[in-house]
């Protein structure tokens, strides 16, 4: 593999889009930014499927990127920004990476096309088509719960030859794959775990970070993880993890990222936690549940 893009490494933030009264809350989105710009944040994904990017129209993608990209630039931070993209139609995908060939972005996101169930061969002819389609990075999101279709690390390590194509958002969902694509990796290729709960064996396995939703409510915590292991403390980060553990439990115990909203509402990050359909809110019962952590860490409530 021989790239000249920067290698994602570290703590990635799938950031979440607020909406108001079914609009985009550009408010919120600025203050978002400008929060997480200061924490130990590696980079932000924009529009991906914590971002509920499928329920995005153009214009507001654009809104999205132009908004968080000049926000950075008030913080005066350039952490690098992807943007999620997602389609079962190689042209059209082709199409939105022209369409934003001018926006302030670093680099994609794709995920696997969904339910066409395309055959490896076809993954390998779509992601190369997308490689070829942009002078971008690219990183493949593979997820056969959410996509159908499951990427074999053969069907990986040919696209990992592609200049463009830099790594892997990996929930393939089998410990298996996932372990012997870290042995088979080319140097280069980056693997960032996207299940937040299997955030710590992935780093004790060799990944290079994780791609985590939970991270919105302690990105501190999960960079101390990383540290400590890259500092070779295992047993100090072991510990940390044993009192992080529950909190991807919590915040995917609905779909998200109803759980993840509610809590940014409650401590004012946003100023709604509202979603779009088909996703729904958090049940009384899962607010509930969050407000009592939000208490325990002592965080102020302030709605």
């Amino acid at each position: 593999m021989h790239t000249t893009h920067p290698i994602p490494r570290g703590i990635w933030l799938p950031l979440v889009t607020p909406f108001r009264d079914g609009r985009l809350d550009e408010r919120s989105l600025a203050r978002l930014v400008d929060f997480y710009a200061g924490q130990p944040i590696d980079g932000l994904i924009l529009g991906a499927t914590t971002g509920e990017g499928l329920t995005l129209d153009d214009e507001e993608v654009e809104r999205l990127v132009t908004v968080s990209a000049a926000s950075l630039d008030r913080a005066g931070q350039r952490l690098p920004l992807y943007l999620g993209l997602a389609g079962s139609d190689t042209r059209k995908v082709v199409r939105d990476l022209r369409q934003s060939a001018a926006w302030p972005v670093d680099g994609y996101l794709v995920s696997c096309p969904s339910y066409t169930r395309p055959s490896q061969d076809g993954l390998h002819h779509h992601f190369s088509a997308l490689a070829d389609g942009t002078e971008r990075p690219i990183l493949i999101y593979n997820i056969p719960y959410r996509t159908g279709v499951n990427m074999s690390n053969e069907t990986m390590l040919r696209l990992a030859r592609h200049p463009n194509i830099i790594g892997v958002k990996d929930c393939s969902g089998d410990p298996t794959q996932s372990f012997d694509l870290l042995r088979s990796r080319p140097a280069g290729f980056s693997v960032l775990t996207g299940e937040d709960a299997l955030f710590y064996g992935a780093l004790t396995q060799g990944a290079d970070g994780g791609i985590l939703a939970s991270a919105h409510v302690a990105p501190q915590a999960f960079a101390e993880i990383r540290n400590l292991l890259a500092g070779g403390d295992q047993p100090g980060a072991l510990a940390a993890w044993s009192r992080l553990a529950d909190l991807p439990r919590l915040l995917f115990a609905e779909p998200s990222p109803a759980p993840i909203k509610h809590w940014l509402w409650r401590t004012g990050q946003i100023d709604s936690p509202e979603v779009r359909l088909p996703m729904t809110p958090v049940s009384a019962s899962l607010a509930g549940r969050i407000d009592r952590e939000i208490e325990r860490r002592r965080i102020p409530v302030l709605v």
